[in-house]
């Protein structure tokens, strides 16, 4: 195991070396260690489709932390988060904002409060639930989604859990031009970041979307 974490420490900073982030060794430590837990409970879990830890440090981890620099708000919801993604790398980035980890199967929701007691992680919140029936008892700024659906599918379903000064926060692959074709009335883009991620094969997009009020 100290062998997999020295590799994954190497791997890690030559894949954030070109990236304009501020990573500390101790939450580079946490990173490392979100990896260690992924692989292990994965087995009986299957919490990814990516069973190689190098792939998940660049395919999970350095994708989830290159959107640190873009969440300038308090709350953020990561709805369909699976295992914790992209919420627990951002909540690890951020240790001051709050971060609500969304899912609807029981199994991940016990892994990401487990991963939580073990990396010390106070600001994370693993809630199961269905993203319609989900009500936040306090406001939230922001709501993060990788690979949770299409951007209108988003708007559609996670309407509710911000008001107007809120944002969405879509993680996507190539510019997603016919899902913002149709964008819903209501909704406008403000901001289309390009993310780019040397170590990782193929486009990145961060797409940020407001409520018109």
């Amino acid at each position: 195991m100290e062998e997999l974490k020295s590799s994954l420490l190497s791997a890690f900073d030559k894949a954030v070396m070109s990236l304009d982030l501020d990573v500390s060794e101790q939450q580079k430590d946490k990173l490392i260690n979100f990896v260690l837990l992924i692989h292990k409970w994965n087995k009986a879990y299957n919490l990814t489709s990516v069973r190689d830890p190098q792939q998940m440090l660049i395919k999970h981890i350095i994708d989830s932390i290159v959107v640190a620099p873009y969440l300038t708000k308090s709350r953020y919801i990561d709805v369909g988060t699976g295992p914790g993604l992209p919420g627990i790398p951002l909540s690890i980035m951020h240790p001051n904002k709050h971060f609500v980890l969304l899912d609807s199967l029981g199994k991940r929701v016990r892994f990401m409060k487990q991963a939580g007691f073990e990396m010390g992680l106070t600001n994370i919140e693993p809630v199961q639930s269905r993203v319609e029936q989900y009500q936040s008892d306090l406001p939230l700024d922001g709501v993060l989604s990788r690979a949770f659906a299409s951007i209108k599918d988003m708007l559609h379903w996670c309407q509710h859990l911000v008001d107007s000064k809120g944002e969405f926060l879509a993680l996507k692959g190539q510019y997603p031009e016919q899902e913002i074709a149709l964008l819903p009335e209501g909704f406008e883009v403000v901001e289309s970041v390009e993310l780019d991620i040397p170590a990782l094969d193929g486009d990145r997009h961060l797409i940020k979307i407001r409520k018109v009020s």
